[in-house]
Order: C-alpha cells, then sequence, then structure tokens
C-alpha cells in the first residue's frame, strides 16, 4: 500500500460535492501547497472526512494530511 503523509497549506477553496446516484457520497476537493518543496498536491476526501474539511477548514489554513497517492492526486484516509 502507498501511504503519504503531506504538510501544507490549502490555496485553494474547498469545493464540496454529493455524487447523487452512489447514496449520496459528499467529496471535498482541494489543493495544498507543501512547506518543504512548495509542490501543489490535489486532495480528495469522501464522506465524513469530507464533511469535516469542508467545515472546518478554508483557503490559507495549515493542515497534516494522511492518505494514498493515486496518479496525481491524494486520497484522504485518516484525519
Amino acid at each position: 500500500m502507498n501511504q503519504v503523509y503531506l504538510i501544507g497549506k490549502i490555496i485553494t477553496d474547498i469545493e464540496f460535492k454529493f455524487i447523487i446516484n452512489s447514496k449520496n457520497i459528499s467529496i471535498a476537493i482541494f489543493k495544498i501547497k507543501t512547506i518543504k518543496d512548495n509542490q501543489e498536491i490535489h486532495i480528495k476526501c469522501f464522506n465524513e472526512i469530507a464533511d469535516y474539511f469542508y467545515s472546518k477548514y478554508k483557503k490559507g489554513d495549515a493542515v497534516m494530511i494522511e492518505g494514498k497517492l493515486k496518479e496525481n492526486e491524494v486520497i484522504v484516509t485518516e484525519l
């Protein structure tokens, strides 16, 4: 399994969506810029984690994220 840990700042507004056809799955999508090497990373969160990020964080906030790397984005698995 490919586990990644990222520390950075949220650089976009958090976009929140529902997938209606999939039993109302919620998704939060945003980008962070890593602190150490200034890379921009696409982040996707699902269900409870998406709800948490959308309600607690905003553009400019610092975050530490644990997730899985999938192609060119990170899928958050833990808070």
